[in-house]
């Protein structure tokens, strides 16, 4: 019996006497599925994740701490974790990429919703609540550059030289990214996982939080693959937030100038990591989408890149790697 079969096997025992019917809901990049379950005058959001690839229990204490955050996640209808399904409340159909990329005048309307929601998840803040973001698993996140990017992608493993000036760029990223005050992370804080909602918005995918660098949503949220800003409208709300933030009483740099430099150092963490899953995802996953995303994530990283004298021998890197690129005629 295959998975869909087993899923509604189950909503038929959860709802014997009503029918229900299932489409899908959104695309992942993992091994969920989601569906949406259509019940007489409602809708609720399915999800399928299989046991042997997927844990629910992190998505579950992590929901149930945002919740108590007070910002607006899915409230867990039903769960079933020994064939991996959970039924959740539907936070509607509109993504924030989608109402943005219809509508961008709305855009300083839902980013001030989506840095309030933001500020309420950081001001809920403990140790021990969610894994360390420490540095063990932001190298980890770093090597999948030369891993997959790099290596695999370019077919351009990195020589000994590269190999130093990556030792030693990381380092210095992970310095400033460790020396950052540390508050509750989403780790996938963007526009393709904050439903248009009320409350807004609808937080989504929230089951990967740490306890981590202060400035890591910001960048997952302004510095996004899938939807780009001019850089005086990125400062624009990040000042704005920094401002809140500050009332609010959390950690952030007193010079809006160093906290502006910790937030584009975790990008360039960030990027180089997501660089490396985009390319995972398209040779390991047979997800080939996400190739036509990198070069907006190259754009951000190199802007900040050539900003920072500390950063320039990663600059010159990225220019040899731009002309293998060209070399090997790979196209997004």
């Amino acid at each position: 019996m295959d998975r869909l079969q087993l899923l509604e096997y189950w909503l038929k025992a959860l709802y014997p006497d009503q029918p229900c019917t299932l489409s899908p809901a959104s695309a992942d990049a993992s091994f969920r599925r989601y569906f949406r379950a259509s019940l007489p005058g409602k809708t609720l959001i399915v999800m399928d994740a299989p046991p042997q690839q997927e844990d629910c229990r992190p998505f579950l204490h992590a929901a149930s701490i945002f919740s108590r955050a007070s910002v607006h996640v899915p409230a867990i209808v039903a769960q079933d974790l020994n064939q991996g399904f959970l039924l959740l409340s539907d936070l509607g159909t509109t993504t924030y990429l989608q109402a943005l990329t219809a509508a961008p005048e709305n855009a300083n309307r839902l980013y001030q919703d989506a840095i309030d929601a933001l500020i309420k998840i950081q001001c809920a803040s403990q140790k021990n609540i969610f894994p360390e973001y420490d540095r063990i698993l932001l190298s980890r996140e770093l090597e999948l550059f030369p891993d997959w990017y790099m290596t695999r992608h370019l077919h351009a493993p990195p020589d000994d030289d590269q190999k130093n000036t990556l030792k030693t760029v990381f380092n210095l990223i992970l310095a400033n990214n460790l020396a950052q005050p540390q508050v509750f992370v989403h780790r996938d804080y963007h526009s393709r996982n904050l439903m248009v909602s009320t409350p807004n918005p609808g937080i989504i995918d929230f089951q990967d939080a740490v306890l981590g660098p202060i400035t890591y949503d910001l960048v997952s949220l302004f510095k996004d693959a899938y939807i780009q800003w001019e850089e005086a409208q990125i400062l624009d709300w990040m000042i704005r937030y920094w401002e809140k933030a500050r009332h609010a009483g959390l950690p952030v740099a007193t010079d809006f100038s160093i906290f502006y430099r910790d937030f584009e150092w975790m990008g360039v963490q960030r990027h180089l990591k997501v660089l490396g899953i985009f390319a995972r995802l398209c040779y390991r996953d047979n997800k080939p989408t996400y190739l036509q995303d990198m070069p907006a994530i190259m754009q951000y990283l190199r802007q900040t890149c050539e900003r920072y004298s500390e950063l320039h021998p990663l600059s010159r890197l990225l220019d040899r790697l731009e002309d293998r690129q060209a070399e090997t005629g790979y196209t997004f």
